[in-house]
């Protein structure tokens, strides 16, 4: 039995990011992933960095729940500052771009529901900035002649998900981390103060531990007595042919589900949260309908991409809560066990959990002014 003084489970961008943290502290720290590093849903999204409240959910749920959700901004502002930063601090080219990100609207209602919720984005401290009609034709020449209005958020980009995690990973054992990938499934079990993690990679043992393994959180905590109420949904991502240079923003839309950004070797990836189907073994493939209606809500807002191809679609799981709201910190009925987990945006919100999360398993507070406490309450005993 191998014992660290910190156990990771989870080897995406978020378990990664926290073993470098932790070893570049001089901790001890043995990350344990499933599957390869980076190969689930931390290199299966779209790449989006972003901080605006999404769309879907502010119509669905309301202003109420978008108030409550408000101050998980600051979390992605924060984030956001360290991806800035993250290409000199791995040391590797991570194709980050932050060309700003951009909702359209393309109704009159439309464009009420997106005021309302910049007026929410900004008294939380993101920057937005609102264009109309003029502006954004002049800021957006490619957008169809149906985008009346726009919401302007500068500081969001976009990176490569394929490199970040292999990235950290890479950085966490040049710092002194030990990274086991390819282990299996991990069970986690109680030995007096220690938490003890088996896997097909051995049993470990140490006195801290971190649950960072994105839609498997929920199943791990409760090994450990906690309640998460996280769940994971199948959806698909597309990406065309190599084109000039067309979208520079991170596009989104407010009537229809629909992210679209190019890549810098001018590929455009093509996505919203459109839902994929199950196979016979239960994972995650491309569903043509849903593809079908993505690339039609895609065309139509930049027109110019319709005679390019498809190259490939894949499907992946994402996580999320019903309340969007993170899960970080300490699990209340199993003291030394620690929860780094960011629903939907996880990839972008991931740098900042992480620096917190270590900090916190250190006994310090989080170095940045991001309101923790607000999210314990997603943590519960059994």
């Amino acid at each position: 039995m191998n014992r660290t003084d910190v156990l990771v489970v989870g080897g995406g961008i978020a378990g990664a990011a926290t073993a470098l943290y932790l070893a570049r502290e001089g901790v001890s720290v043995r990350l344990i992933e499933r599957a390869s590093i980076g190969g689930l849903a931390s290199g299966a999204n779209a790449g989006s960095l972003h901080a605006q409240i999404p769309h879907d959910p502010f119509r669905t749920l309301g202003t109420d729940w978008a108030r409550k959700f408000a101050p998980a901004i600051r979390l992605f502002i924060a984030s956001l500052a360290l991806w800035r930063g993250l290409e000199a601090e791995l040391g590797t080219d991570l194709e980050i771009g932050f060309g700003g990100g951009l909702l359209v609207g393309t109704t009159a209602r439309e464009l009420r529901e997106m005021e309302a919720k910049v007026a929410i984005e900004r008294a939380a401290g993101l920057r937005v900035e609102w264009l109309d009609g003029a502006a954004l034709a002049g800021a957006a020449p490619y957008l169809a002649s149906s985008a009346l209005g726009g919401a302007f958020c500068p500081v969001e980009g976009k990176a490569n998900p394929l490199l970040v995690a292999p990235a950290y990973a890479r950085a966490a054992v040049e710092a002194g981390a030990i990274v086991e990938a390819h282990a299996g499934d991990a069970s986690i079990t109680r030995d007096g103060r220690d938490y003890v993690v088996a896997s097909g990679a051995g049993r470990h043992i140490a006195r801290r531990l971190v649950i960072a393994a994105g839609a498997e959180t929920g199943r791990l905590a409760a090994m450990l007595g906690a309640r998460l109420a996280i769940e994971a949904f199948p959806i698909q991502v597309s990406v065309t042919e190599a084109t000039a240079p067309l979208v520079p923003h991170l596009v989104y839309c407010a009537g229809e589900k629909l992210t679209m950004k190019q890549t810098r070797v001018g590929s455009i990836l093509i996505g919203g949260g459109w839902s994929a189907r199950l196979d016979s073994g239960g994972r995650p493939v491309v569903d043509a309908r849903s593809l079908g209606a993505n690339l039609e809500v895609a065309s139509a807002m930049v027109p110019a991409i319709a005679g390019l191809g498809i190259v490939r679609s894949w499907a992946a799981y994402v996580n999320g809560t019903a309340d969007w709201l993170p899960i970080l910190g300490e699990l209340a009925c199993a003291p030394g066990a620690f929860v780094n987990y960011v629903p939907w945006m996880g990839f972008t919100g991931a740098p900042a959990a992480s620096l917190a999360v270590a900090a916190m398993v250190q006994g310090r507070s989080p170095p940045m002014d991001v309101p923790f406490n607000a999210f314990v309450p997603g943590i519960s005993g059994g």
